[in-house]
C-alpha cells in the first residue's frame, strides 16, 4: 500500500504517519470472546515461521498485553494518558516489522473490544466496543485495513461467557440478571454498527462461529487473503468449564444449575433462549441483506457445521498470561 508522506490529522498521530511511503496493511482480529480466539492465536504461534515467510507479521496477546497499548485507556478513574507514547511504540514496532520485509500486520486480541466479564456484568454485548476501537484505530493513525469479528448464536455465546466467568470465580448471576440478558435488545447488529462507526476506514468482515470453529487455517486465509499453513492438529483451547466442573467448584451453590443435556450449564429457560435466538436471527437477516453497507458476512461453502463436540486435539487452557497479564487498562 502506498501513501503520501505527509497527511492531515492530529499532531500526536505523526509517529505513525511518518513511517514512510510503504505502509503495511493493518488487519485486526478482534474476537469476539468465546468464538475460538485462543485456538486461532495458538495456530498463529505454531506456524509463525511460514506465516512470516509470506510477509505477514503477527502480534498476539503477548505483544498487545505486554505494555504496548499502556496509557490508551483511563485507569482508576483517571484520564487516559500517553497517546503520544502509545503511537510511538506502535510506530517503532511497525517500522521494525516492515524493515524485516513484512507488508501485512495481523493483530489478534479479543480484549480489544472489551472483556466477556464486562459484558456479563453489564448484561449487554460489548457495550464499550465503539470507544475502545476508536482509540485503537487512532493508535494506528486511522489506517486499519480490515477487521474480522466472529459472531456466535447469541444464547450459546451468553451460556459460554457466563460459564467462563463463573468458572473464573465470579458470582453466578441471579435470576433477574439472567432475564435482563435474555431480553436485552442489543445484538450483534449493534456491536457491528458501533465497530463500523469507530473504524470507518476499515473493511468489516463478519465470520460465523459455526463456519470457522476448529478451522483456524480458514480464518487466517479469510483475514489475510494468503494461503494458510496446513495443519492436522485439532485446536480446542480455553474451553468453557462443563457442568460437572462448575458443580465441583460451586459446591451447594450449584444446586440450581440446569443442564443442556450435553454436559454444559444452560442458564436460560426455554423462553429466554428463544428470545436470544430471535435477536440472532434478526442479526443474520440484516447481515445477509447487506448490513446497510457497514459489513460483509463471509461464507465458506466447505465448512462443516459445528457439532456437539470439537475435534480431537489440544484441549489445554490457552495463554499462560490469561490469569496474570490478561488485563489491559480498559474502559469496560
Amino acid at each position: 500500500m502506498t501513501v503520501a508522506q505527509t497527511l492531515s490529522g492530529p499532531q500526536w498521530l505523526a509517529p505513525v504517519q511518518g513511517l514512510g511511503k510503504q505502509i503495511m496493511d493493518i488487519l485486526l482480529h478482534v474476537g469476539a470472546h468465546r468464538t475460538g480466539t485462543t485456538s486461532f492465536q495458538r495456530y498463529l504461534a505454531d506456524h509463525a515461521d511460514p506465516i512470516a515467510a509470506q510477509g505477514t507479521c503477527v502480534w498476539g496477546p503477548r505483544q498487545t498485553r505486554g505494555g504496548l497499548f499502556a496509557g490508551l485507556f483511563p485507569a482508576s478513574g483517571m484520564l487516559a494518558s500517553g497517546p503520544n507514547l502509545v503511537n510511538g511504540r506502535v510506530s517503532l514496532l511497525m517500522g521494525k516489522a516492515r524493515d524485516l520485509g513484512a507488508d501485512q500486520l495481523l493483530i489478534s486480541d479479543e480484549n480489544m473490544i472489551g472483556s466477556a466479564r464486562h459484558s456479563v456484568r453489564s448484561g449487554r454485548l460489548f457495550p464499550a466496543i465503539g470507544e475502545r476501537m476508536a482509540r485503537f484505530g487512532a493508535s494506528f493513525g486511522g489506517r486499519v485495513t480490515q477487521v474480522v469479528l466472529t459472531i456466535r448464536q447469541t444464547d450459546h455465546w451468553w451460556a459460554s461467557a457466563l460459564a467462563y466467568t463463573v468458572g473464573r470465580g465470579h458470582p453466578e448471576p441471579d435470576a433477574d440478571q439472567i432475564d435482563r440478558i435474555a431480553h436485552d435488545r442489543r445484538g450483534w447488529r449493534d456491536v457491528i454498527t458501533d465497530l463500523a462507526c469507530a473504524l470507518p476506514e476499515a473493511k468489516i468482515s463478519i465470520a460465523r462461529y459455526d463456519d470457522y470453529a476448529g478451522r483456524p487455517d480458514a480464518l487466517f486465509t479469510q483475514l489475510t487473503g494468503r494461503a494458510a499453513p496446513a495443519t492436522t492438529q485439532g485446536y480446542w483451547l480455553n474451553r468453557r468449564p462443563d457442568e460437572a466442573s462448575l458443580r465441583a467448584q460451586m459446591g451447594p451453590a450449584a444446586a440450581g444449575l440446569r443442564s443442556d443435556g450435553l454436559g454444559n450449564w444452560h442458564p436460560f429457560s426455554d423462553a429466554q433462549a428463544a428470545a436470544l435466538r430471535e435477536t440472532y436471527a434478526d442479526d443474520l437477516f440484516w447481515l445477509t441483506a447487506g448490513a446497510d453497507g457497514l459489513a460483509t458476512l463471509t461464507e465458506t461453502s466447505t465448512a462443516p457445521r459445528a457439532g456437539t463436540s470439537w475435534p480431537d486435539g489440544d484441549r489445554r487452557k490457552g495463554h499462560h498470561h490469561d490469569s496474570g497479564q490478561r488485563k489491559l487498562a480498559q474502559s469496560g
